[in-house]
């Protein structure tokens, strides 16, 4: 068993999708970082480190129990116990993972490059027992409100945070939206084709709408977001949340 001593965290808590567990060169001052003062260390399988980035479903047992109150966070002068933390690797991908006293991964973290760097050595040296997902999944659904890895790759946190944000407007928009408004902002994103988005039928015009915006991230995805986001509090307030902290 290998422990790994003053582990620096930045959790991430809820997050099903990897790409929002930010990598230590997109921590940010206002982020809340702990620091474990010992950690265990645990090798998976390729599939169970895809389980663990990207899902929020019970954790194999044999990990629990091996795990189990193993690991302690140091806050002042004091060790807390933690019933399930540990930092996991395939031996590529390196994540913290709390479960905050659950069977799921609550909380998960990514590490300063030199704990990392820390990590492959361990794993280079003796045998380890590796950990595995006991009864493999289906393939993950995405949809509209959890995008697929694949149309975040290249953002910046910032950028990410946004296209969230702006994904949350569109399902608003999909769900409540009449057909004149559907077509509205269709034609808001695509002024040049406002003659055929007349005649394009309510779901022609949203499959057509999503499947344009969901691709890439450009200025004038942040101006269809500011523009969509206009008096609706919700969504205002986590917009000028994201650009006073990216800013900080």
């Amino acid at each position: 068993m290998v422990v790994m001593r003053d582990v620096w965290v930045n959790w991430f808590e809820g997050e099903e999708n990897g790409y929002n567990v930010c990598d230590f060169v997109e921590w940010r001052p206002s982020d809340r970082v702990e620091v474990l003062d010992q950690a265990i260390l645990v090798k998976v399988t390729d599939l169970l480190m895809e389980y663990l980035e990207n899902d929020l479903a019970e954790l194999p047992e044999a990990l629990l129990q091996e795990v189990y109150q193993k690991s302690y966070l140091r806050k002042n002068m004091s060790r807390i116990q933690l019933d399930y933390c540990f930092i996991a690797s395939d031996g590529r991908r390196v994540l913290a993972v709390d479960t905050a006293g659950f069977q799921t991964p609550i909380r998960k973290s990514r590490l300063t490059p030199r704990q990392q760097q820390l990590v492959y050595e361990h794993l280079e040296n003796g045998e380890w027992k590796v950990f595995e997902l006991e009864h493999p999944q289906l393939q993950k659904d995405y949809h509209i409100l959890s995008p697929s890895p694949e149309e975040m790759i290249g953002l910046t946190r910032k950028e990410r945070q946004l296209k969230l944000l702006l994904h949350m407007v569109l399902d608003e928009l999909h769900r409540s939206g009449t057909d004149a408004e559907v077509r509205y902002w269709y034609t808001e994103w695509k002024p040049e084709a406002y003659e055929q988005i007349q005649c394009l039928q309510r779901h022609e015009a949203w499959d057509h709408f999503i499947g344009e915006v969901q691709l890439g991230w450009t200025s004038r995805h942040v101006e269809l977001c500011e523009a969509m986001i206009k008096g609706q509090p919700f969504f205002e307030k986590l917009w000028e949340q994201e650009h006073l902290e990216s800013v900080k």
